[in-house]
């Protein structure tokens, strides 16, 4: 049986081996960048761990489509970093603030373009398949980012339109990263319908534990900038959430409107043109989402969605081994905020 330290193993080989070395270095040196900087490898590690569940070793046949699913994240990465204008990923510099934006726009294109290339690796009898579920993926992740744009320019979002949007942007590449793992281990379709509810529940508690990160989390192991989304008015689960839940309560009588919806839609239209007017933003909000306890239902919603990951593991009748391998999987997943 495979185990976490095999999975651990072949990830770091995998991606110390994993060389963008092509010429001109101008457009590659970035490439080389995202993947050096690391990251948590949870899609790549989905993937192997949904393969150990049926085979007994890893081969390339799942080795370079695991890469595939980190390499294509990196290249959404480089592009949304763009988009929201972030100076740090993971603790460094992004690739636009080092290079600028014309080089990461260009080198996220051919960052895509490499996944492909990786993911054409698939054993010849299911490449179709996995082709056709990638593809599928990817066009969703870029509607995801188009959903999250357009709530830019709204100033409410119903919670249904906001979990919609993180399914597309984040939940459906770490489902996808589950069931290609199982596809290409032979699993039966039953089981990998379920091994994809599992990665899609855990990819929605993921984003919503990273959105309570980015309120309530530590600088130093986020990897980003605190406050950022507050900054923003970025739509996420804890704005919309408290957004919805101060209009209930303001309305009940229950709490004052300066810690309800009026304040948040107020500190909402905070200045932001220096640094202490962000600090003072950030900490306006954060005031009215404790009011609110936001930051508390965010946990209860990100157990609950781990309880139903979890169920779906339960239906594939593993052997305590094996279940154990997915259990350990969500728990290092989402355990910054459990």
């Amino acid at each position: 049986m495979i185990n976490e330290s095999t999975i651990e193993t072949s990830i770091a080989q995998m991606f110390g081996e994993l060389k963008f070395n092509r010429e001109p270095q101008g457009l590659y040196a970035p490439l080389t960048y995202m993947m050096e900087i690391g990251g948590k490898r949870i899609r790549p590690r989905l993937c192997l761990t949904a393969y150990a569940l049926f085979k007994d070793s890893f081969t390339q046949e799942i080795l370079a489509p695991a890469a595939a699913l980190e390499v294509f994240h990196s290249f959404t990465l480089i592009h949304d970093d763009i988009m929201d204008k972030a100076d740090v990923r993971r603790g460094v510099p992004t690739v636009y603030k080092k290079w600028d934006e014309n080089t990461a726009i260009l080198s996220g294109d051919v960052m895509s373009i490499e996944s492909y290339r990786l993911i054409a690796k698939a054993p010849a009898q299911v490449l179709p398949q996995v082709l056709e579920l990638f593809s599928e993926t990817a066009a969703q992740v870029c509607e995801g980012q188009q959903y999250d744009m357009d709530f830019e320019n709204m100033k409410e979002v119903p919670m249904d339109e906001y979990i919609k949007m993180i399914g597309l942007k984040t939940a459906v590449l770490i489902a996808c990263a589950a069931k290609i793992g199982a596809i290409i281990a032979g699993a039966d379709e039953e089981s990998c319908g379920h091994l994809y509810r599992f990665g899609y529940d855990l990819g929605l508690a993921f984003q919503i534990a990273d959105d309570w990160l980015d309120t309530y989390g530590d600088t130093g192991v986020f990897g980003k900038a605190i406050g950022g989304d507050i900054i923003n008015n970025k739509k996420t689960w804890l704005m919309t959430h408290a957004l919805h839940k101060g209009g209930k309560l303001e309305s009940e009588g229950s709490i004052a409107p300066q810690n309800g919806r009026t304040g948040l839609l107020e500190a909402m239209e905070m200045p932001i043109g220096n640094s202490q007017e962000r600090a003072a933003k950030i900490s306006r909000v954060k005031e009215i989402y404790d009011a609110l306890g936001v930051g508390e239902d965010a946990r209860h919603e990100i157990i609950r969605l781990h309880a139903n990951a979890m169920e779906s593991a339960g239906m594939l009748g593993l052997s305590g081994e094996k279940y154990g391998l997915l259990q350990s999987y969500a728990e290092k997943l989402i355990g910054r905020t459990k």
